[in-house]
């Protein structure tokens, strides 16, 4: 969700591109069309929803709108955010305050996981690009709220609250350990940073397969012992679903930046390995909605999924040797350029407002299939913004 890159003045030298231009450079040109997109979609959505209650979330056929307690609520205020900062467009900024502000109150709700997802995606992006102490305070009073799903024997944050698991952690909480350690550089209290370090390790160790696919959820026994490995969005209980992949890969990227700990380094490059080589994967790259789909290649793709990788293989390749990082930022870049074709961007003032075309929510209820999601376009928008520093390219001047 951040930019906190390691100093990228060698990498403009190691991939050579500093001297690329997006009057010469295809792929930095359909990043520029890209981003007049979004730029023209962002602002539809932002005009449809401004007397009305809620946030867009997809497309079924019509808007699926959702309210603050839902786990989406933040993506499209993070999305207007994000627009800002790629475009400088002044209507963009008083749309992302205005759908930040309906999110005020969801600072004090204890009843989900996905607090990251919802305060840091909005609050978050409003502190990072105005600095301001109301969107801090509102940041950290949604961490005491998100550690306090903690369970001090157990050690991890808990998902959900409903089904028969006793104590089911799903991968997706890796995104939310972001904004406890802000809060802890912030405020200075290691608290909110030891509940994510230990989140991360158990998860770690117990999430994963020896080829380092993730289940989805593992659930938990009162003295922290595993009750149960499994899915609710994957196509079974041993296959890999696609967008949990892209939520370790992402994860632990972060949780390596964050502390430095080799451990979650070796651990991002495993979960990428796994994704880039997977013998299912598509020839533009953007995966299907599960690696083990019975029906590929006539299995819908995730565009989400793509999004999340890309973005997380940009920062991956700041933080390792050259022939390695040049492998990551390569993969990360065709993800881009192949979401920002015509197969996957939608063209102006058509899909709702949404920006990206063909994701996948959760196949197995029929939910959300084949459809823009408000965070396919959040983490491809961030892929954009990352891929223009590490190029060395103001996105408002290419």
């Amino acid at each position: 969700m951040r930019k906190n890159f390691l100093p990228i003045l060698c990498l403009l030298s190691l991939f050579a591109l500093a001297s690329c231009s997006s009057g010469s450079d295809p792929k930095v040109a359909a990043v520029k069309r890209a981003v007049d997109v979004a730029r023209l979609q962002l602002e539809q959505a932002a005009a449809e929803f401004d007397s009305l209650p809620g946030f867009p979330r997809s497309l079924m056929p019509k808007f699926k709108v959702v309210e603050p307690k839902d786990w989406t609520s933040g993506f499209f205020p993070g999305s207007l955010w994000e627009g800002y900062r790629l475009t400088g467009d002044k209507k963009l900024l008083s749309e992302a305050e205005k759908f930040t502000a309906r999110l005020e109150g969801i600072q004090y709700y204890k009843g989900t996981h996905d607090l990251g997802f919802m305060v840091f995606c909005s609050f978050g992006q409003q502190q990072q690009a105005l600095h301001d102490k109301h969107s801090a305070e509102v940041i950290v009073e949604a961490s005491k709220s998100l550690i306090s799903r903690c369970d001090p024997q157990i050690g991890l944050i808990r998902s959900w609250d409903f089904g028969e698991w006793n104590y089911p952690v799903i991968i997706d909480n890796m995104m939310n350990l972001e904004m406890l350690f802000w809060a802890s550089k912030y405020t200075g209290d290691p608290v909110y940073r030891d509940v994510a370090v230990r989140h991360a390790d158990i998860t770690m160790k117990n999430h994963f397969r020896p080829d380092a696919s993730s289940y989805h959820v593992v659930s938990y026994n009162a003295d922290g012992t595993v009750e149960s490995r499994g899915t609710f969005q994957g196509y079974s209980d041993s296959s890999a679903w696609a967008r949990g992949q892209a939520w370790g890969l992402y994860g632990y990227t972060m949780c390596y930046r964050e502390t430095g700990d080799a451990k979650y380094l070796k651990h991002a490059e495993r979960i990428a390995d796994f994704i880039m080589h997977h013998p299912n994967t598509p020839a533009d790259r953007i995966p299907y909605w599960d690696y083990n789909a019975p029906d590929i290649p006539d299995a819908p793709r995730d565009a989400s999924a793509a999004a999340v990788v890309s973005s997380a293989l940009f920062e991956l390749s700041t933080m390792v040797p050259e022939a390695r990082g040049k492998a990551y930022f390569d993969y990360a870049e065709m993800l881009l350029v192949n979401l920002s074709s015509d197969a996957y961007l939608a063209p102006k003032g058509s899909n709702g407002g949404f920006i990206l075309m063909h994701s996948v929510g959760h196949l197995p209820a029929d939910s959300e299939i084949d459809t823009p999601l408000n965070y396919a376009d959040y983490y491809y928008l961030e892929a954009i913004g990352r891929y223009l520093a590490l190029r060395g390219l103001d996105p408002q001047r290419i």
